[in-house]
């Protein structure tokens, strides 16, 4: 039990270094691409544009495997391993093949490790704990995001006159990224997996069971919840300073971080629908909230009260879906629900864009509420979780 929970509390601290790498070089990014490497929109738009597809196939491919061979931990490692090498060679990038082929890789690494990390936490979580596992690694998760742009904000500050900046900065966060691969390597412990020995089959497990129909419900959800960059765009367009958004993003960032563990420990005792009930109602009153915006001031309490969304359904979701898949086809399970949902952003952010463009910003915001509160209806007859 005692390695149970020091895996809970490694995969957390793997989180958190994996976070701050990630997010030390994702800000700087599209400038990199543009003023540095002089890549025009469509070549920025293609690259990360694969990105999203690379991740969602890997995060399939690598959960399921991670049930076949019953190795988590090393399917784990290497993830990490493919993302802290692209990061830290991006600092040798100067064209734009080098740069997509150093984010093909990335992308491989992050989908290859989303999934058995989280059938890995699933399997170390001590019984009735399970929401605040999750809660726990997406709060040390957050709090490197929330680390990573501060720190690389501070470099550009520091050495604002220097031409190579931007690859002092890959360079430190591919070493940083790398802390996750001594954390995997030494700390965390291979868990055995309950009825290893007994092949469940695939599709009567989850493509006929409360797993599929949780990740429909989720699917509904995902269609309205475009990309945060729209309630950065909504931001600028009250009246927010370009200076003041780094700083309101961090706000979201450690409200997200502090409640993540809370929030998860509360599903333990009350049952995951009804936190992430309360976490979807909160979704739909910030989306109105950003539609009725009119002012400065309040973009930050809308963006504050956001963070209580993220809180109570990231971590409480993964949970929920430990619960009703069985433990040798978590890995499976986890891919195609990280998949499916990165594939949605697709027609969400098109939608979202389409509804800005052709009829008002607020517009986007009214369909995510609208499709935040039917989802949560749908949930409430879910019938999928009894109380804890």
């Amino acid at each position: 039990m005692k390695r149970e929970r020091n895996n809970v509390r490694t995969l957390g601290w793997v989180a958190f270094f994996g976070g701050f790498g990630q997010d030390m070089i994702q800000p700087i990014l599209p400038v990199f691409y543009s003023s540095v490497l002089g890549m025009n929109k469509e070549t920025i738009g293609l690259i990360e544009g694969g990105l999203t597809t690379v991740v969602s196939v890997f995060k399939i491919l690598s959960g399921f495997l991670s049930d076949k061979l019953k190795k988590r931990k090393t399917i784990v490692f290497i993830g990490y391993l493919l993302s802290a090498v692209s990061r830290f060679l991006f600092g040798f990038v100067f064209s734009a093949w080098q740069a997509f082929t150093l984010r093909f890789i990335d992308g491989i690494g992050k989908g290859t490790k989303d999934a058995p990390r989280d059938a890995l936490v699933a399997q170390s979580a001590k019984e009735g704990k399970m929401g605040f596992s999750f809660g726990y690694q997406r709060m040390l998760d957050t709090f490197g995001s929330v680390a990573g742009p501060l720190a690389t904000a501070g470099i550009l500050l520091l050495l604002a006159q220097n031409a190579i900046r931007y690859r002092i900065i890959f360079y430190i966060g591919g070493l940083i990224s790398a802390v996750t691969l001594l954390l995997i390597a030494f700390f965390v412990k291979e868990q055995p997996q309950e009825g290893s020995a007994q092949k469940v089959p695939f599709s009567r497990t989850l493509l006929k069971g409360k797993f599929l129909g949780f990740l429909l419900i989720m699917l509904l959800f995902t269609l309205g919840n475009s990309s945060d960059s729209y309630l950065i765009l909504r931001a600028q367009n009250v009246g927010v300073s370009v200076i003041a958004i780094p700083v309101v993003y961090a706000l979201f960032n450690l409200f997200y971080a502090l409640l993540s563990a809370p929030a998860g420990a509360l599903s333990d005792k009350i049952g995951r629908i009804k936190v992430m009930q309360a976490g979807w109602l909160i979704y739909a009153v910030s989306y109105l909230g950003f539609a009725f915006a009119n002012q400065a001031w309040q973009i930050w309490v809308i963006y504050g009260f956001y963070g209580f969304y993220y809180a109570t359904t990231e971590g409480v979701s993964k949970a929920l879906v430990a619960r009703v898949v069985p433990d040798n086809q978590r890995g499976t399970a986890y891919g195609f629900f990280n998949a499916s949902l990165g594939l949605m952003a697709l027609p969400a952010n098109l939608i979202a864009g389409l509804l800005w463009d052709r009829v008002a910003p607020a517009a986007t915001f009214y369909f995510g509420a609208g499709c935040a509160l039917l989802a949560l209806v749908l949930l409430s007859f879910s019938g999928l979780e009894r109380n804890r």
